[in-house]
């Protein structure tokens, strides 16, 4: 929680920088600080939302596209991004601006959600307009990942989420890998673990990403989890993508591997007894994952872009 006089500061640093057009050099001299300090301070007002900022994206969807989808893989819902551009980054921005008012829409005060790490679900809470509060309790729905990607966590982004909707967290005091099979039934039983998972079963809204198993892009290899040579072995014996941490093969089956029995979070089963379970993905090296993913009947809302939509139906 920030005191009043250094929310007062990084106010002050945010309006002379981003009202009156002063560069951070003046701002130093005018305030007798650092260059330095007052970088940290414009990144911190962005971290403590003293700054928002609302992008307004020309959305447009696809809406033939989206029909057929629910028909095909009997989802409540499908949203799909008509995009002009090959910039990854880019269209999961739009992917983000496209799926937060839908989740703005459907979230009430008393609610409780859970969420899973990743880029998509981050650009989602990230698009979430300023101002936009639901006291909805956020929980994670697996552990966190704490030499990996750690912006986009687990753990991050519930309390992000948290913090923009002026609702509470539990956090999932727990690696989101055990080392073994046997560590995770002990961790599994931890009083805190036990309640956090309690409490992320119970949600009546889930925010996911669906992961592909490139070996060179595993959060899982990434932070030591999984080898390089084991996770492609894992791709090679017909699995196809994970949700969660839970792998699962191209026909929607979970994977036969004690790697899903290492993952500390919400099984896939456990997942598909949440009310609405919302998936946010796109890019093609992910269509086979997607359609795994949504063979899995796990997900009751997809949101993705036009082409990787084209491909998932072919």
């Amino acid at each position: 929680m920030l005191d009043t006089a250094h929310q007062e500061l990084l106010a002050q640093v945010a309006s002379l920088y981003y009202t009156d057009e002063l560069t951070q050099d003046a701002i130093a001299t005018q305030l007798g600080l650092s260059r330095v300090k007052i970088y940290r301070l414009l990144k911190q007002a962005r971290q403590e939302q003293v700054i928002q900022f609302t992008i307004n994206w020309p959305l447009q969807r696809d809406q033939e596209m989206e029909r057929v989808l629910c028909q095909r893989f009997h989802l409540r819902e499908a949203l799909v991004l008509r995009t002009n551009t090959h910039d990854p980054q880019h269209t999961l921005q739009r992917l983000g601006a496209l799926g937060a008012p839908y989740l703005e829409q459907i979230l009430k005060d008393g609610m409780t959600l859970t969420v899973c790490l990743g880029r998509s679900t981050y650009e989602v809470i990230n698009a979430l307009r300023p101002g936009f509060q639901a006291k909805v309790h956020v929980v994670q729905a697996m552990g966190s990942m704490a030499f990996a990607m750690q912006a986009m966590d687990s753990a991050t982004l519930a309390r992000l989420l948290a913090h923009k909707l002026g609702g509470e967290v539990t956090y999932l005091s727990s690696p989101s890998m055990a080392d073994s099979v046997e560590a995770a039934t002990v961790l599994r039983r931890q009083r805190d673990i036990q309640r956090a998972l309690e409490i992320a079963r119970s949600a009546q809204v889930a925010l996911l990403g669906i992961g592909n198993l490139d070996p060179d892009l595993s959060s899982f290899v990434k932070a030591g989890s999984i080898t390089s040579a084991e996770m492609l072995a894992i791709r090679e014996a017909g699995a196809i993508g994970h949700i969660g941490g839970q792998i699962f093969t191209s026909d929607g089956h979970l994977f036969a591997h004690p790697f899903n029995q290492r993952v500390i979070g919400l099984h896939l089963q456990e997942i598909k007894q949440i009310p609405l379970t919302i998936a946010i993905a796109a890019g093609l090296p992910k269509a086979a994952a997607i359609i795994g993913a949504l063979r899995t009947g796990v997900i009751d809302l997809l949101c993705t872009d036009d082409e990787t939509a084209a491909v998932v139906l072919q």
